[in-house]
């Protein structure tokens, strides 16, 4: 066995110009050994759980074939190893591994007796990371080939089974310059970049969300910079969770999974390289705390994409370096090249992953170097007044020019340059705390806060869809209207102009319409209607057809209901149906009573408060049906009775609808 030992760190002296990557073999959650492999295709996923056995003749031919050497970490990995391949070779059998990259077939060496190394072959679907598309900076960087001696002669006749499959296969090259083009996706709307992370935090279960600016001193330049920081508590990334973030090409994620919204893998790449040139992401698990490092300035002048990456693992209360990963010296490098290129410091980085202290979990993303506009930045920032509680900080778009939409002709969309605007109503469901610049966003369910409500039922492309039309007083002194389309219940387009609204300015007026239309969008096949960067549909039939629809059920509720609503600018507020508050530790939705005044409410309003006076404990109110309900009354479907009913009896008289054009 000391022999073994010997030989193996020979050839790990002599690899040491080569790359390396390292991965841990597992069966039934227990170690067998980690070793060393040459092949970045197969080796994205630092853990290989041999799932079977299988029968060596059973195994497919023509598979690419490398070797794989073992580095042991402690006296049991340097017993497991000889067993598992003595196993395999006695019993004439392959353990079978099977990875998002592909399948792997592991073999003993038939012309080695010492199991200096095992022979690999292999299967990849092309959706690994391979050594073209990122370097992960380490001692190992020259990302030269691995050179033949690695192989002693006895073993060549196994690696000339690679010639048998043809030549290698070139990959694809990810140069420094597509950081700048990942960075289109949102060039014409840079909130959409920061939709990307609330998304992520969403899907990673965080309760919290928080994103600010601040002006830090940066030693790269010499003075100080803004950085933008975003914070949440959800479960984190371990290691292989965040190279698949960090990697060009990968498996789509769980398209099945109905409360995720990410769906192309691009999301965090396009939001941080348009918000700036350089981002660090500090990620934490229950187990183990990574960083990486996306940089352009990192990046200047190379002709691949490298990003630094350090993980550490728990070791009881402490985090230390995973050596399964990486080892102590590529871990130093990888800190090196971050604290070069960026105003982070060995103390600032732990003052950062300190925060986790609260709350365990979570991920913490910081973007600096800043987009501009002109000699300003793109964004600006205003922070909390702490002298009043009624002012509250924002992040504005620079222009604060509305987007461009069909039939636009007011220019106040606080939506569109307010970053707190946008956040209020960016869920249809708001469930997670959101602070802008260190304050609270109270979220505004638009369903809720309706005038005058009506749902209607109805099916587009053979699946069912219902839309709720209401007036909303906030958007008729504002001059807007529209139909808000959400998708997994996150808003898609905003203040959409369907059917009359697109030339009835002042009769469509402040009304406003919420649909959620995921199971139209979602395709059978499991193609999405939706572009990459979640601000807008594909055009296509479904989409067709929900405009149709959308229209034919807005031009009822103008020709019905609005001449009996008569909201005037600068009349009487017209409150809505009912009013909605939102406790600030369950986020449970209470009513208020009819004569109370919602003004009157803290910002940070919880269940024991008046007028509710109640517990967390107690059951979430619902959406009425609503007073009005024109599919109903039109198909004589009798509307369930209740007293709000009661007291609107002429709004559920049958209503005739104005044909278009003629004169009254």
């Amino acid at each position: 066995m000391a022999e073994l030992c010997h030989k193996s760190q020979e050839v790990h002296k002599e690899d040491e110009d080569g790359f390396q990557c390292y991965v841990l073999l597992v069966q039934d959650r227990k170690s067998i050994c980690r070793v060393r492999c040459s092949e970045p295709a197969i080796a994205v996923y630092r853990s290989w759980e041999v799932i079977t056995y299988i029968k060596e003749e059973h195994v497919p031919s023509g598979l690419h074939c490398t070797n794989i050497y073992p580095a042991w970490e402690d006296a049991r990995q340097t017993n497991e190893w000889p067993k598992f391949l003595g196993y395999l070779k006695t019993s004439r059998k392959a353990a079978f591994v099977s990875t998002e990259s592909g399948q792997l077939y592991i073999l003993p060496s038939r012309l080695n007796e010492e199991y200096s190394h095992a022979v690999v072959r292999y299967l990849t679907h092309g959706h690994g990371v391979t050594r073209s598309q990122i370097h992960v900076k380490s001692e190992d960087h020259k990302s030269k080939e691995m050179p033949e001696s690695r192989t002693d002669d006895r073993s060549r006749s196994e690696n000339s089974a690679t010639s048998l499959t043809g030549p290698r296969k070139n990959y694809a090259c990810a140069h420094p310059s597509y950081l700048k083009t990942l960075a289109q996706s949102h060039s014409d709307w840079i909130f959409g970049a920061i939709a990307e992370f609330v998304d992520n935090s969403r899907d990673a279960k965080a309760t919290m969300f928080d994103i600010s600016i601040d002006m830090i001193y940066s030693r790269v330049v010499g003075k100080d910079i803004p950085m933008l920081a975003i914070l949440d508590d959800g479960h984190g990334m371990s290691h292989e969770e965040i190279m698949k973030m960090m990697s060009f090409g990968r498996k789509e994620p769980n398209a099945n999974d109905p409360n995720c919204i990410g769906r192309y893998g691009v999301g965090f790449k396009t939001g941080a390289m348009r918000l700036g040139r350089d981002a660090l992401v500090l990620t934490q698990t229950t187990n183990s705390r990574s960083i990486a490092f996306l940089s352009q300035s990192l990046n200047e002048d190379k002709d691949n994409i490298e990003i630094p990456i350090v993980t550490y693992s728990r070791k009881g209360q402490y985090m230390e370096v995973d050596t399964n990963i990486q080892t102590e010296t590529s871990s130093n490098n990888n800190l090196k090249a971050i604290m070069e290129f960026s105003p982070f410091n060995e103390y600032f980085i732990g003052e950062k992953a300190g925060l986790f202290d609260r709350q365990g979990t979570g991920t913490q993303i910081y973007i600096w170097n800043l987009d501009e506009w002109g000699s300003e930045y793109s964004l600006e920032w205003v922070n909390t007044n702490g002298s009043s509680s009624f002012y509250q900080g924002d992040i504005y778009i620079r222009s604060r020019r509305p987007r461009s939409r069909l039939g636009q002709m007011t220019k106040e969309v606080p939506l569109d340059y307010s970053l707190r605007s946008y956040l209020e109503v960016i869920f249809l469901d708001p469930r997670m705390k959101i602070k802008v610049q260190g304050s609270l966003v109270k979220s505004r369910p638009l369903a809720k806060f309706l005038h005058k409500t009506s749902i209607e039922n109805g099916f587009v492309s053979e699946k069912p869809v219902q839309l709720i039309l209401g007036h909303s007083q906030l958007d008729l002194e504002q001059g807007n209207c529209g139909i808000f389309l959400y998708w997994h219940g996150r808003l898609i387009e905003a203040y959409k102009r369907v059917g009359s609204m697109i030339h009835n300015g002042e009769k469509s007026h402040g009304l406003v319409g919420v649909i959620d239309v995921t199971d139209v969008m979602d395709d059978d096949s499991g193609r999405v209607w939706v572009h990459n960067n979640k601000q807008g549909f594909v055009d296509c039939e479904p989409y067709a057809l929900l405009e149709d629809w959308l229209s034919e059920k807005a031009d009822d509720y103008l020709d019905n209901t609005v001449d009996k609503v008569n909201v005037k600018k600068g009349g009487v507020r017209y409150k809505p149906d009912r009013e909605w508050v939102q406790c600030n530790k369950c986020r449970k939705w209470r009513t208020l009573p009819t004569d109370f005044d919602s003004r009157t409410l803290p910002l940070e309003w919880f269940c024991y408060m008046k007028p509710v006076n109640g517990k967390c404990e107690m059951p979430e109110q619902k959406l009425d049906s609503g007073v009005i309900t024109i599919s109903s009354q039109r198909t004589g479907y009798n509307c369930k009775e209740n007293s709000a009913e009661s007291e609107h009896e002429d709004d559920r008289q049958p209503l005739k609808r104005l044909r278009r054009g003629s004169k009254i």
